[in-house]
């Protein structure tokens, strides 16, 4: 799923090709994407660019009028863009925005559709699709701390929880949370000052430099998307040696979502249970790192 740095590049891509175009036509390819009915879609047409925004993962385009198109484009959504000239991509193609400069294209891989479109009129309209989480680029430690207290959730929870932390999703909070040095299942009530303060300053390290790093990569447009990232310390790198201690990178499967951790960098050596699999082991799941040796 595209998080705040991918996010991030998106919209300043699309300001730099498409601020101050015009909107000549908007065409939804797969009714499902479209998940509002008022105003109609028809009504952005004619309309010039004002500006691009985040909301949380969403991207946001502001039109002429208080016009928001919002696009969430889940796990497996993508933005393409093409020349005035270039042919739309096949069955992947869920919406077209076709500018006088270049056509942006919504696309999802995949037989699930779950990327979203909302069209909403008014700054009212578009702050009740906020889900409130704090932006960690405008927040004080003290602010963080007050976020991070508010449920009592593990740490990966919080993180990834859109109503305390806006735009942290699976991948980065991973990469966060071993920078900062910290188990992905330490309770978030339980952690001391330093460790909050450590966490705090993790979250916006990783954040911006992964955000120079896309930006330097991406060139004239980010066509690879990717939650897998070359480089990245654990997310999506099991088995693979942590490239601080080179313990073997560890992982707690829920349902869709992986979590990788290092147990020697993160929970002091311990392997933390992963419920089927340790289940099915019982006295045979390895305690401690060096057991997997």
């Amino acid at each position: 799923m595209p998080e705040l740095p991918d996010v991030t590049i998106y919209i300043e891509r699309i300001a730099a090709k498409l601020l101050g175009a015009t909107l000549e036509r908007a065409r939804v390819l797969h009714p499902f994407l479209l998940r509002t009915a008022l105003p109609p879609l028809a009504a952005v047409e004619g309309k010039r660019l004002q500006g691009v925004e985040r909301l949380g993962k969403r991207v946001v385009l502001a039109l002429d009028g208080e016009l928001f198109l919002v696009l969430h484009l889940m796990i497996a959504g993508r933005l393409r863009w093409l020349p005035s000239d270039a042919k739309p991509p096949g069955r992947s193609a869920l919406a077209l925005f076709e500018f006088d400069r270049g056509t942006l294209v919504v696309t999802e891989t995949g037989a699930k559709r779950r990327a979203s479109l909302h069209l909403v009129a008014g700054r009212g309209a578009l702050a009740a699709l906020d889900a409130g989480g704090i932006d960690v680029f405008g927040s004080d430690l003290a602010a963080f701390a007050q976020a991070l207290a508010r449920e009592n959730h593990t740490v990966k929870r919080a993180l990834t929880n859109p109503r305390l932390f806006s735009g942290i999703g699976n991948a980065y909070s991973d990469e966060i949370l071993h920078r900062a040095r910290l188990s992905p299942l330490a309770l978030t009530r339980s952690l001391g000052a330093e460790q909050v303060a450590r966490l705090h300053a993790a979250t916006r390290a990783v954040l911006a430099e992964w955000t120079d790093r896309l930006r330097a990569r991406a060139g004239d447009w980010p066509d690879k998307v990717t939650a897998f990232q070359p480089g990245m310390a654990v997310h999506g790198r099991y088995g693979e040696p942590c490239p601080d201690c080179g313990a073997p990178v560890q992982r707690i499967v829920h349902a869709d979502n992986e979590t990788n951790y290092c147990a020697r960098c993160q929970t002091a050596g311990k392997v933390l249970a992963d419920r089927a699999l340790s289940r099915l082991l019982k006295a045979s799941w390895p305690r401690d790192i060096d057991d997997l040796s």
